[in-house]
């Protein structure tokens, strides 16, 4: 014992007469090639390309098969592929979706697919019950009709939320200025969705799920031996037709910069993307160079040089990132975040700022280790991963990287310098010529043009085509109102319609909701007994989860996390403001502040658009043109700097008791999309204003 406290104590005294100076950093040490073990590749008759990473260390196994063909234009049918993707889970000959799940639970596996590949993961034990599943699927989905409409209707739920989500906004005009003319531009939208049948997703799923240049990974607890015996017996007669081959464009370069605006009603702040295409594909030799360039810019973290000019110094946001999109299709870069109105301008200046810099300048030797030291940890983390070394033989096959691609992943990392860094911006990078993205509201328009090289803003509509010119009104909001108020009692007179609605003393109407993110139906029960008192309640498996109510002089609100609150003197006043059972008649009269915007197309059809200020909140109430009856409304809503935004869609009107009444409807507010149909509707009944208490 006494001898090992000598040693300790010998120990301690050498290491405090050389203590190591912590104040400079230690030389980093020489980056070795890294010994990865390759992957077992072969191809199968009928052309499937096998790439297999053995594991056993745990008793899974897991079979990603890729699809060889290349993205197709697909136009005025923008989301088919998608649209397949979704359906192919969705049963098959054998099979209805709720067995093929069962199944799937039964043995505890995962298989899943999208618009270019089917992959199943399970314990080893359950390897032959896994692949029969997953071949099923492959080879005798049958795209039901009635899940064909389940998942057509799901997209115009999620068509309805992706209009009031401004990044979601700014991607698809990112993708349609970036690369027109090309498979990333084909953003899907109500128009072409209508236009997609269940017959086109049966066409391309057989045109595009072929054996021939497809790869099949296996990862996992299986043998060489056990692989090509399971690849024969589950995969060995599919059969398909070619592969589609197509090189798309390489992307749009602007001559000078060029501003693009997408509408945003009543937003207080505007998302900013200062985006370019940048001519490189997957495994170029200027990648690895130009992503540490990224990590430096503003793809690394808070120390990059956008978060701490604009976060940091400027306050002009939370963050600001940058990414940079290298693929075998086509590659782009982009930079920004959300910004206040008021600093958007500004925010836009010194993100081409910091563009120009990085190519006028080297990088600081900080910037440059710390980037290369957080990337190479990111690669040898990833290492740990088995399906990482079966991703690496995936790409270096498609790709046509070299063997070695990989091992020398560091050492080519570790040699990049300043030099290159300055190299590569010059060569990729501008702050002259670049594609400016602005989500927002119209009030920061003016402030844009002095960006683009023309003074001019192009205008794109949610899902990043040609927005049409908001056209002049040919009446004037009240003639509109009396056209509303007539089509609603269908009168052709003031009097006469008049007449229909005082006869209404009360209706009750309640919807049945639905939503993808909800399990269950919620019941929506809507009031209003004359003059002025109205009430609302949503309610579903016993629970009440909102409710509010007022009556001309008081009210309140309830929901399940802040209970019941009355409301407050500014929101009495908004009530009275637009109150009755056509509250439109009342706006001239209250004092609501109203103007008739204009005359929008949306999907062919015109709609008069009409405005509503209320204090800090907006409205925009869309009227068909040559129906005059309101069947949408955008409800833009500002509470402590941050906004709500909620669209309801109207449709399937009723005559009941001399007036017009929605019996369907359909609600988002951010990712949330409900859908309901009336199932009751009851006019100058009796209304229990009990449930209101």
């Amino acid at each position: 014992m006494k001898k090992i406290f000598t040693l300790c104590f010998l120990a301690l005294g050498t290491w405090t007469t050389a203590q190591v100076d912590r104040s400079i950093m230690p030389a980093p040490t020489q980056a070795k090639k890294i010994n990865i073990k390759d992957s077992e590749v072969f191809t199968m008759s009928n052309g499937i390309t096998v790439i297999l990473s053995e594991n056993h260390k745990l008793p899974r196994v897991s079979f990603d098969l890729n699809m060889g063909s290349d993205p197709r234009l697909e136009g005025s049918k923008a989301g088919l592929s998608d649209m397949a993707g979704s359906l192919i889970m969705s049963g098959t000959s054998t099979r209805t979706k709720d067995k093929l799940d069962q199944e799937i639970d039964f043995i505890g596996a995962s298989i899943g697919a999208d618009k270019s590949s089917i992959s199943m993961s399970c314990l080893t034990k359950h390897m032959d019950k896994g692949l029969a599943l997953m071949s099923d699927v492959l080879l005798n989905a049958n795209f039901p009709q009635s899940e064909f409409d389940r998942i057509k209707k799901q997209n115009v739920s999620s068509l309805m939320s992706a209009k009031s989500d401004a990044g979601t906004m700014a991607q698809n005009a990112t993708v349609k200025i970036n690369f027109p003319n090309h498979p990333f531009s084909d953003v899907m939208s109500e128009e072409t969705l209508n236009n997609i049948s269940r017959e086109d997703v049966v066409s391309y799923y057989k045109a595009n799920f072929t054996p021939t240049g497809s790869y099949l990974v296996v990862v996992g607890d299986i043998t060489r031996q056990q692989t090509e015996a399971m690849v024969n017996a589950y995969f060995g007669k599919w059969t398909g037709g070619n592969v589609y081959t197509d090189q798309p464009n390489s992307g749009s370069y602007t001559k000078g910069n060029r501003v693009v605006f997408v509408k945003k009603p009543g937003a207080v702040q505007s998302v900013v993307y200062v985006t370019f295409p940048i001519e490189m594909k997957t495994g170029d030799k200027n990648q690895l160079p130009l992503t540490v360039l990224n990590g430096i810019l503003g793809g690394g973290g808070f120390g990059t040089r956008l978060m701490q000019n604009l976060r940091e110094d400027k306050a002009y946001t939370y963050g600001c990132y940058s990414s940079l999109n290298i693929t075998e299709d086509g590659s782009w870069m982009s930079a920004g975040g959300n910004f206040q109105n008021a600093v958007t301008d500004s925010a836009i200046e010194q993100i081409l700022l910091e563009f120009q810099k990085i190519t006028n300048e080297y990088v600081t030797d900080e910037e440059l280790n710390l980037t290369k030291t957080n990337m190479a940890g990111g690669f040898a983390r990833s290492l740990e991963r088995p399906q990482t070394i079966a991703r690496f033989a995936l790409n270096i096959i498609k790709n046509k990287l070299p063997n070695d691609y990989y091992q020398t992943y560091l050492q080519r990392l570790e040699g990049v310098s300043k030099e290159d860094i300055l190299q590569m911006a010059q060569q990729y990078f501008t702050s002259k010529n670049c594609n400016i993205i602005v989500v927002g509201n119209e009030e920061v328009v003016e402030k844009l043009k002095r960006f683009d090289a023309d003074g001019k803003i192009e205008v794109l509509d949610a899902f990043g085509n040609v927005m049409k010119d908001t056209k002049p009104a040919d009446i004037t909001s009240v003639q509109l109102i009396d056209n509303y108020v007539m089509a609603l009692t269908n009168t052709t007179s003031k009097k006469a319609a008049a007449k229909k609605i005082k006869a209404i003393k009360n209706f009750e109407r309640v919807y049945e909701l639905k939503g993808d993110q909800i399990p269950f139906a919620l019941k929506s029960t809507e009031i209003f007994v004359a003059p002025m008192t109205e009430g609302q309640k949503l309610e579903g498996q016993g629970m009440v989860f909102q409710k509010s109510f007022y009556d001309g002089k008081s009210g309140f609100t309830f929901n399940m996390q802040t209970g019941k609150t009355a409301l407050t003197e500014e929101e009495l006043s908004s009530k009275a403001k637009s109150n009755g059972i056509i509250p439109e008649m009342n706006f001239v009269k209250n004092g609501l502040a109203h103007e008739l915007v204009g005359i929008e197309n949306i999907n062919g059809v015109d709609y008069y658009v009409l405005k509503t200020i209320d204090g800090k909140n907006e409205s925009f109430d869309y009227f068909n043109k040559t129906t005059f009856m309101k069947e949408k409304s955008i409800n833009v809503m500002n509470r402590d700097g941050e906004t709500m935004e909620s669209t309801i869609t109207y449709g399937d009107f009723k005559e009941v008791n001399g007036m017009k009444f929605a019996h369907s409807i359909t609600q988002s507010v951010g990712p949330m999309v409900l859908s309901g149909t009336v199932t009751s509707l009851t006019v100058n009944g009796k209304i229990d204003l009990k449930i209101f208490e």
